[in-house]
């Protein structure tokens, strides 16, 4: 798997796994949905994303995410 790919399926199981608390646990976690959200945003405007980060210098290998 690439890093962009890694990057949106991180995501993606974040906002699941956050929905499923706030309605087994409590509401205050959507707010990491909120979160997951906007630096999904930020970095599609700035290029800036901190898991990116990590995984290349893990050795990951960046690729295109849609191809």
């Amino acid at each position: 798997m690439t890093i962009e790919r890694i990057v949106l399926a991180v995501a993606g199981a974040m906002v699941l796994l956050s929905v499923v608390l706030s309605q087994v646990h409590h509401p205050y976690w959507l707010y990491l949905t909120a979160f997951v959200g906007l630096n999904l945003l930020q970095s599609a405007f700035t290029g800036f994303c901190p898991m990116a980060m990590i995984l290349k210098a893990a050795g990951k290998k960046s690729g295109q995410a849609f191809g």
